[in-house]
């Protein structure tokens, strides 16, 4: 059957609901960190913990504002690529995604004491916007499954689980969808979509059966659609102690804004012979929104003049979100006795209630040589303990949390960065590795990426340059559970940075 509806449905009505089905992808979303920032500092790689002087570098590490020299404003905008390979049950495909935005902009103000019986020499104030997280991205991936169907998906929810029960013959053929909880709402759709029938006529019936054909070998595809982003503001303060020691303070708002679309559907070779049954379509559209806070504080040591180690701590974030979303089913059952196709769109806006998500704090312990102004190496290495990953509240969400905590692990990430300069022309190189938060790294992989940059510097402002690309592997699930056959993603991201940077 074609896709003859989009994924987009609109909501007539609202409705408040305690809790949808949450994923550990839910949280690591807001827990994995990708490269952003200014163009030199994504031309490194992000490996400025002990470097400083980059507008972006105070993400790394907070005292690193310290070494601008005058006031400085840079601006950043980014051209975002990326294209996701995937694998399903012998079938390749891809899909592509592109965007431009305005991703970084910020301003640091110097303040220098010229007192010479006073050791703090200098301190800085400054201010910076980025887009920590740029959502917009696209798989499609497809295949004949020869094992399972949708129909697990609601049937799960259908026959329920031994805490849950069952739904009853008499809620499905009464209920309000927007009257129901999320289990019982998602059974409601499948038998709207004639996916199953009751065992009995019982109105007490909670036993239900498939009409999904049994012959298996189902043509599945699945669209996801994913557009927004993850903002912050961060506020920074540093200062200098003898030219010696250096240490910064940032304080960060985050905001996120994020709309999910995803469309499964499946065909069968023939109908069904109970209804008729030929094909379904399930389409998904989810709205997260909310904001957060954290804060970082770093010290940047050196002890010889060409010589700077760093460490900094990025405290956990805490984000309040809230998710809104909107469901249909369609199906192609010439025999179902009503109109075909068979279309069943609630328009249904559910709202649930807030929750909260901590991600893990970060620790950052970094190396950098800078010679005669002329050239810069530069390593960071940072340690981050996901299986402090968290759901609030804790009690509606113990399952998934003590999973997290038994899946996850703590995990290092290396950026390894340069800069040589050749009179008014600024060369840059980078490297980074990113381990993957599981144990098993198959269900989320490792990132290994690489950047290089230029810049050019006339008169008080300057002009940069950079590309960056990245690799990781991932499996994907079509839904959370029933249809859980995953599809193998490789996600490729290729970047291009333009900054423009003046001191004023």
């Amino acid at each position: 059957m074609k896709k003859y509806l989009s994924i987009i449905i609109i909501g007539l009505t609202f409705s408040v609901m305690q809790a949808q089905e949450t994923t550990p992808e839910d949280a690591l979303r807001y827990a994995v960190e990708n490269l952003t920032g200014s163009a030199r500092f994504r031309g490194m790689s992000g490996a400025f913990g002990a470097v400083g002087g980059d507008l972006s570098a105070i993400n790394q590490n907070p005292a690193g504002s310290i070494f601008f020299n005058n006031n400085y404003a840079t601006f950043s905008g980014t051209s975002f690529n990326t294209k996701n390979n995937s694998a399903y049950y012998g079938t390749n495909t891809s899909d592509k995604d592109n965007s431009i935005d305005i991703n970084q902009a910020g301003v640091a103000f110097v303040f220098k004491n010229n007192n010479p019986k006073n050791d703090w020499r200098k301190f800085t104030v400054a201010l910076n916007y980025e887009n920590s997280n740029n959502f917009n991205n696209s798989i499609y991936s497809a295949g004949i499954n020869p094992y399972n169907s949708i129909d697990k998906y609601f049937l799960r929810f259908a026959n329920g689980l031994p805490q849950e029960g069952g739904i009853t013959l008499t809620t499905l053929q009464n209920a309000n969808f927007e009257n129901l909880n999320f289990i019982d709402q998602q059974a409601y759709l499948g038998y709207q979509a004639f996916i199953f029938n009751p065992v009995s006529t019982d109105p007490l019936n909670s036993n239900y059966v498939s009409n999904v054909p049994t012959n298996n070998n189902y043509f599945q595809d699945n669209y996801n659609s994913t557009s927004g982003y993850n903002g912050k503001f961060t506020g920074n303060f540093a200062t200098a102690y003898k030219d010696i020691l250096f240490l910064g303070v940032n304080l960060n708002y985050h905001y996120s804004n994020l709309t999910k679309s995803t469309s499964v559907f499946e065909s069968y070779n023939t109908a069904s012979a109970t209804t008729g049954l030929q094909s379904v379509q399930f389409d998904t559209e989810t709205h997260t929104y909310g904001s957060g806070y954290s804060f970082n504080l770093g010290a940047i040591v050196k002890p010889v003049e060409n010589l700077r180690l760093g460490l900094a701590y990025e405290s956990p974030t805490w984000y309040r979100l809230r998710d809104e979303q909107r469901q249909a089913v369609f199906a192609n059952c010439p025999d179902c006795g009503t109109s075909n196709p068979v279309v069943f769109n609630p328009g249904i806006t559910m709202i649930y209630l807030p929750y909260t998500v901590q991600t893990p704090s970060k620790w950052t312990g970094s190396v950098a040589y800078i010679y005669a102004k002329k050239a810069v190496l530069s390593v960071d290495v940072s340690s981050k303990n996901y299986t402090n990953t968290k759901f609030k509240p804790q009690n509606d969400y113990s399952g998934l949390n003590s999973f997290m905590n038994t899946a996850l692990r703590n995990a290092i990430e290396v950026r390894i960065g340069g800069e040589y300069k050749i009179k008014k022309v600024s060369l840059r190189g980078g490297y980074r590795f990113d381990q993957s938060p599981y144990k098993v790294d198959q269900t989320f992989g490792d990132l290994t990426g690489y950047s290089g940059g230029l810049g050019y510097a006339f008169g008080d402002s300057r002009i940069d340059l950079a590309y960056s690309y990245d690799h990781r592997n991932f499996n994907y699930t079509f839904l959370s559970s029933g249809l859980t056959d995953p599809a193998r993603i490789s996600s490729y991201n290729n970047n291009v940075t333009i900054s423009y940077s003046i001191n004023f």
